[in-house]
């Protein structure tokens, strides 16, 4: 209900500057191209985990049997996806989640009923967390005029200004380097449901689902940072220093000139451009994934690790963050983290130490960067560090307790020895 009343004040508040809600986008994706064909089967693909394997077969078949139908349909009436804003497929994989919601609401009762819409409902959130993060940030290109990039440009001096210097060699690997980094930059959450299959494995043969998976980490991160987006906007280098910005750009700088060391001033901006960079949601989410890729196989653990390296690079490569971004998501992530894995052990002393000290970092980077940006640029080799070992502390602090959580391994106990009957002594034979 709570996840309703939210979904539905974003609608109304869409509606008032004239703008499509999460709902209304949601609709249109039943009978119109998808503008996230992976996602809708990757959801899909999340809710089947409650399936049997015959289940499992037949749901995508019938996935794909009305994709293909709605393909053709298209073509005979002459409808054409929109290029770079749309999929020819999907369709069927909603169509198939909407269908598993009435079967659990019409065929199934009792637990089993509650298993199937526990796993519809989770396919559905993370499609809704797409169309709630698109109109948040539309809500803040439209309610936010200003922008404060030149705080945090000037900030980033700290840590050698990483998005200049990233950007310079993304452009010199030339389009191959840029298509797999776009690739992974916007493919992150499908990669997300790949760990979140191998953690939800079991459900089927255990007949629930675990307490803490990354899908719930992954929505919250999604719930809460654009919030603060609308405290501290912020368009990135790309549009405020590049020629992405057009005549708002404050210069014309990214990536081959890092920004004069000026004091600097909130500056007005179009009312298109999102404001989404402080924290790094990007990097926020990649954390996660890496974070709960640790428990899986070499595999897993090496494309999580994959996929944090090379989100990094894209959003710094891209000109989309300041690298001061990318400390506060990390912190942003690791905090979240916590907070859920204390909810679901129970608030304990240590969870709360942990969370307070990431919350308490989280708004010292946010007022540094608004307040401090002039004496961080000024003292690069003070500040610079200071900033890294923040955030290194809440990495540390979120290791150290976090392991101490774990349940430790009781040995199994050796079995024991029988006894062995006392040999009598061997006597003398009589001669």
């Amino acid at each position: 209900m709570v996840t309703l009343g939210f979904l539905v004040t974003l609608e109304i508040a869409a509606r008032r500057y004239g703008l499509p809600g999460p709902i209304t986008n949601q609709v249109k994706e039943v009978v119109f191209p998808p503008k996230s064909g992976p996602l809708l089967y990757a959801s899909m693909a999340l809710m089947m985990v409650v399936l049997t394997w015959r289940e499992r077969f037949i749901a995508a078949g019938v996935a794909v049997g009305i994709d293909v139908v709605l393909f053709v349909a298209r073509l005979a009436v002459g409808v054409k996806v929109p290029e770079g804003n749309g999929h020819p497929f999907g369709n069927g994989a909603l169509w198939v989640i909407l269908g598993y919601a009435v079967i659990a609401v019409t065929r199934r009762t009792g637990q089993e009923r509650v298993l199937l819409l526990k796993g519809v409902g989770l396919a559905l959130l993370l499609v809704a967390g797409r169309k709630t993060g698109d109109t948040w940030l539309l809500i803040t290109s439209k309610t936010r005029p200003t922008v404060l990039d030149q705080y945090v440009a000037t900030a980033d001096h700290a840590l050698g200004n990483p998005s200049w210097v990233v950007g310079r060699v993304v452009k010199a690997t030339g389009p191959v380097g840029a298509h797999v980094l776009d690739y992974v930059y916007i493919q992150l959450a499908v990669m997300a449901v790949v760990v979140a299959l191998y953690q939800l494995r079991n459900v089927a043969v255990e007949r629930r689902f675990p307490r803490h998976h990354l899908v719930r980490t992954f929505l919250v991160i999604g719930l809460l940072g654009p919030g603060i987006y609308m405290i501290f906007p912020v368009v990135g280098p790309i549009f405020a220093y590049g020629a992405d910005g057009g005549h708002w750009a404050a210069a014309s700088l990214w990536p081959n000139t890092p920004p004069p060391f000026n004091a600097p001033h909130s500056m007005s901006f179009d009312a298109i451009t999102p404001r989404n960079c402080m924290p790094s949601l990007h990097t926020a989410w990649a954390t996660a994934i890496f974070i709960h890729s640790r428990r899986g196989p070499r595999v897993l653990r090496f494309a999580g690790a994959f996929w944090l390296v090379a989100t990094l690079g894209a959003t710094l490569g891209f000109g989309y963050h300041y690298g001061a971004d990318l400390v506060a998501g990390v912190v942003f992530t690791l905090t979240i983290e916590a907070a859920l894995r204390t909810q679901v052990r129970g608030w304990d002393r240590s969870g709360i130490q942990l969370v307070a000290y990431g919350t308490t970092v989280f708004v010292a980077l946010l007022l540094s960067y608004r307040y401090l940006p002039v004496e961080m640029a000024r003292y690069p080799w003070v500040s610079g560090p200071l900033l890294i070992l923040a955030m290194a502390s809440v990495i540390q602090g979120y290791v150290r307790t976090t392991r101490l959580w774990e349940p430790k391994a009781v040995p199994a106990p050796r079995p024991e020895r029988p006894e062995q009957p006392e040999q009598p002594e061997p006597q003398p034979e009589p001669v």
